[in-house]
């Protein structure tokens, strides 16, 4: 192994690292699932895929195989974090803050386009 591909790899775990530990801290101090999903979605996967290419420059797996998990990685990760916030605000777990977009958009009338303001 070339000391290039092992300074990659050291730097690659470094900050994969770092990408995971913010992730926890956000799950953690967070207010609510959604934006707790934001944290671990977004800044977890990220470190994941460092640890992931660290991996590929230390170990002799192919770099295909490699490739073909960052890929998987990147796409399902997205797609669950979506769906479990869909399933959340579905069954009614308030979101922390003033703003609710969804909310507008689910109870306007529905022939028309765009928000409309809630009558009370």
């Amino acid at each position: 192994m070339t000391p290039i591909l092992q300074f990659i790899a050291i730097i690659a775990v470094i900050v994969g690292t770092l990408f995971s530990l913010v992730g926890i801290l956000g799950y953690f101090r967070l207010p609510d699932v959604y934006t707790r999903l934001h944290a671990t979605g977004k800044v977890g996967i990220f470190g994941v895929v460092l640890l992931l290419v660290a991996t590929v420059a230390v170990t002799p797996l192919s770099i295909g195989k490699g490739l073909i998990l960052i890929a998987l990685l990147l796409v399902a990760g997205p797609v669950a974090s979506h769906a479990i916030a869909s399933a959340a605000y579905r069954i009614g777990i308030p979101m922390t803050g003033k703003r609710d977009d969804l909310q507008q958009e689910l109870h306007s009338e529905p022939g028309r386009k765009g928000k409309q303001r809630i009558k009370p």
